[in-house]
């Protein structure tokens, strides 16, 4: 006759339920907040093209009569454009949708390209060390000195240079992606070799070697799981700052062009009419950047002080 523990077979779902993450998550009103803010930014900006009352990138849809219209509150608002219009007649809610997409996009892709690197070049220093470890941190010590701006700016000059009849709106994306990856893989790399020096003192991995797996096994099956939290705190911040940096470069005219706005180039073109007092057109592109700014920094503490076993 076969025993079967009551906890046996006990579904994913089930057992997320009953981790204490969970309930320190539901307990906390300011992260689930957060949460559903973040959510409903990547949700909007995923159904931009279906929820978006106009598209933006459309310049066939766009007239000059329709430009620097006030919210649709206003007294001389249209209601078709709820948060009114920019100086090209665009809507501002179609915009701000968009311009998450680029925003968000931006993120998510140099946080996982740099997050990538900077793992397996951690893992590779702390668990091989000597002259492999030294080069690596010296590499890591010295792009540490060098800004996102100033390696966007040197790519953007670089690529031009290479092929001069592209254009702004065709390299924006990939320069910003590589340059904010390139600033940011330092990162992941120290703090995953620092972990990885932990690690491979462990009886598991020494189990690993007496049994004659090989290092690149050892390293891939069982010492980079065991350094995976702390990275994810990491990307969890580092995909707001990757946000914000995007913001910074698009306004100061590096990252994308006006004929396809991020929230940054939307702040940055909204700033030239500010002062006229055509305000919407800066304001609410940049609510919407610092709520969802400050949305994931709420998570990523949240998240810091969750996997961190001193505060359990």
């Amino acid at each position: 006759m076969t025993v079967v523990h009551p906890t046996a077979g006990r579904s994913l779902w089930r057992s997320l339920v009953d981790s204490d993450m969970l309930h320190a998550f539901l307990r906390s009103r300011l992260t689930v907040v957060a949460a559903l803010l973040t959510l409903t930014y990547l949700l909007a900006a995923l159904l931009a093209p279906l929820i978006a009352p106009t598209n933006p990138y459309d310049t066939a849809s766009l007239s000059l009569l329709d430009s620097s219209l006030p919210p649709a509150w206003s007294a001389q608002g249209d209601p078709k454009y709820l948060l009114g219009t920019d100086d090209q007649g665009r809507d501002i809610l179609s915009t701000i949708l968009y311009g998450l997409r680029i925003s968000i996009g931006v993120g998510v892709v140099s946080v996982a390209l740099a997050a990538m690197v900077g793992i397996a070049l951690g893992v590779v220093a702390g668990y091989v060390g000597g002259r492999v470890d030294a080069v690596i941190m010296r590499l890591a010590e010295v792009q540490l000195a060098f800004p996102a701006i100033l390696i966007a700016l040197f790519l953007d000059g670089t690529v031009r240079s290479i092929w001069p009849l592209l254009k702004q709106e065709d390299i924006a994306f990939t320069v910003i992606v590589a340059a904010l990856a390139l600033d940011n893989w330092a990162k992941y790399a120290r703090t995953v070799r620092g972990s990885t020096l932990v690690e491979k003192n462990r009886d598991y991995v020494q189990a690993a070697r007496v049994i004659g797996l090989r290092p690149i096994a050892i390293m891939w099956r069982h010492v980079l799981p065991n350094v995976l939290g702390p990275v994810l705190v990491i990307a969890t911040i580092n995909f707001a700052l990757a946000i914000l940096a995007e913001a910074t470069l698009s306004f100061l005219g590096v990252g994308f062009p006006p004929t396809k706005p991020s929230l940054g180039t939307l702040i940055r073109i909204g700033n030239n009419f500010l002062f006229s007092g055509e305000w919407w057109i800066t304001l609410f592109p940049g609510i919407t950047l610092a709520l969802l700014v400050l949305a994931v920094n709420i998570l990523g503490d949240w998240l810091r002080d969750a996997l961190n076993p001193r505060l359990r």
